[in-house]
């Protein structure tokens, strides 16, 4: 019997919630589960609801799915919102000192404080290690791999919190282990090589690092500070300096200043910072200077929805800044995709000399994946070489056929190095001369022409000759695959056409991959169809059919199927 199960763990903002999830879903990974981890929550420090969803199954998965198999409800608003989504069989483990309502005839765990840790001082420990405990013990999973957790995580707080998380975790098992529930992973063997869980922003900054990254500059804003936060545990070790700027304008002036003295540098932010950077992003093209933008997505304008996903940025990244100016987007759907597209970020940021965007949102940031390692592709790091020949004397931005010029670093051989944020002679001072305006205008866009021949992102799944098409960008990319899936299972053929590289448009490569479906369906993040009128811009081709969503939650398979019925 094949497993999938939804488990959604919610509460108050400093309940906990995190503290439950993160151990259990890694407890089922080392045991042999196939583990999504998905999280909602509000831009509030403490209070508001938030809850984590974990979908477990024994075949790799790629996208949450709707319904609860198991709702671990911490205080009562967790019952009363989410217990309409409960499967008919679903069970409730809950906090019987905050939860008092149950809905009737549901199957229940209680947990409380003195069956747990009595005579102790141990606060939420208790219920949340129980919970996590609670669960394991319902599905009849091994509980070793959990007490390896807890003793892990919180080894650094003393003997006494590990102690207790220890015991509370094993009396939550034992009291729900004589539970019955319709399936058990019991069966479930550890895999004989570690998997990851890992999120896309993780493995973004994985990525970068290994790419060669030793500078990065931003300012914290969610999404994109987890970025931030994950190359800063790790800059000690890997060489990076991390630079926490005032503000994005700042970030984005020193990326620009390190790459232009040598360094692989990066910077990011959200839509709101991205706002902030567009002048410099002018700065950074006319300087030829090559530069690493990580763009995370969250619902606008303004403020928006600063905690939720959207992908309402593709249209703003495109032409965003003053003029015409080359630059590449790339859109990750998957942390190992995140992986390999940071690697390919900055090598085409330094030969073509230009910003390369890479384009997430807080669901491919924050969502956690299994992965094998063998998913993300061997990197080998290069110093940067100085590009092209030079001539006597040094023209930092010769006329070529390519559009690309020889690139040196002031301070670093016998070349004087002349930039200007001006237009500009090819030895690199302003100029008024109209001419030379036009010709070094046509070179910097030459770059583009060789630069599209090396964006061929596109992933496909099923059948070529399917009348459907359902095609996405980033992060969609794993529900609109499950509901392929399931369109094919239930005899309606589709194809997935999946982009991750998105500008320069790849005309060619997605022209044949879309031509000659009967139905083409473009599902975005958002309210206009961004995508689609890129698409249409671009290559005259454009949707039978928009399956849009933007109330800042991702898609699942089963909204996408839903917004189908009546066009298919």
């Amino acid at each position: 019997m094949a497993i999938d199960l939804n488990i959604l763990i919610g509460g108050a903002a400093g309940q906990g919630v995190h503290a439950i999830t993160l151990p259990l879903a890694k407890a089922l990974v080392r045991q042999g589960a196939q583990v999504l981890f998905v999280q909602d929550y509000q831009s509030r420090i403490r209070g508001g609801h938030l809850f984590n969803q974990i979908r477990v199954a024994d075949r790799p998965l790629m996208a949450s799915r709707e319904g609860v198999d198991l709702l671990v409800a911490l205080n009562q608003e967790t019952v009363t919102l989410h217990q309409a989504e409960l499967s008919p069989e679903g069970v409730i483990i809950y906090d019987a000192a905050r939860v008092k309502e149950l809905p009737a005839g549901r199957p229940a765990v209680a947990l409380t404080h003195e069956a747990l840790l009595p005579g102790t001082q141990a606060g939420e420990i208790a219920v949340n290690a129980g919970a996590c405990g609670a669960v394991l013990g319902l599905f009849k999973a091994s509980l070793a791999p959990l007490l390896t957790l807890l003793t892990e995580t919180f080894a650094d707080k003393g003997a006494q919190v590990v102690e207790w998380n220890l015991k509370a975790a094993t009396r939550g098992y034992e009291l729900a282990k004589t539970q019955g529930f319709r399936v058990s992973l019991a069966y479930l063997t550890p895999p004989s090589k570690p998997r990851l869980l890992i999120s896309g922003h993780e493995a973004l900054a994985l990525g970068a690092l290994a790419a060669g990254l030793n500078f990065i500059s931003g300012y914290p804003m969610t999404p994109w500070t987890s970025v931030l936060n994950t190359i800063g545990q790790r800059a000690v070790r890997w060489g990076v300096v991390v630079e926490q700027a005032e503000d994005e304008i700042a970030a984005i002036n020193m990326a620009i200043g390190a790459s232009y003295a040598g360094a692989r540098a990066m910077t990011g932010t959200s839509g709101g910072g991205f706002c902030l950077m567009t002048e410099a992003l002018g700065l950074a093209a006319m300087t030829e200077t090559p530069l690493v933008i990580v763009e995370a997505m969250r619902p606008g304008p303004s403020t928006g929805l600063p905690t939720r996903t959207e992908q309402g940025d593709l249209s703003f990244v495109l032409y965003a800044g003053q003029g015409d100016s080359p630059r590449a987007v790339l859109a990750p759907g998957t942390p190992a995709q995140g992986f390999a597209l940071a690697v390919k970020a900055f090598h085409l940021a330094e030969r073509y000399q230009i910003p390369v965007f890479l384009l997430t949102d807080q669901y491919f940031g924050d969502t956690q994946f299994t992965h094998t390692a063998s998913e993300f592709p061997e990197v080998q790091a290069q110093p940067a070489p100085a590009s092209g020949p030079a001539s006597d004397p040094y023209e930092r931005y010769a006329f070529t056929e390519s559009g690309i010029s020889p690139r040196r670093l002031p301070g670093f051989g016998p070349q004087v190095v002349v930039a200007d944020s001006d237009e500009h002679t090819p030895d690199g001072h302003l100029t008024e001369d109209l001419t030379v305006r036009v010709k070094m205008h046509d070179k910097r866009l030459r770059k583009l022409e060789t630069l599209v021949q090396e964006l061929n992102g596109i992933t496909t799944v099923g059948a070529a000759d399917a009348p459907l098409t359902l095609a996405c960008w980033g992060s969609s990319l794993g529900p609109v695959a499950e509901a392929v899936d399931r369109l094919n299972e239930s005899g309606t053929p589709a194809r997935l056409v999946h982009l991750s590289e998105l500008w320069p448009f790849p005309r060619a490569v997605a022209t044949a991959a879309l031509s000659g479906t009967k139905k083409l369906v473009l599902v975005e993040m958002n309210a206009t169809g961004q995508l689609n009128r890129l698409l249409r811009q671009e290559t005259g081709l454009a949707a039978d059919h928009l399956v849009l969503k933007y109330d800042g939650t991702p898609f699942t398979p089963e909204y996408i199927l839903k917004e189908l019925k009546g066009h298919i």
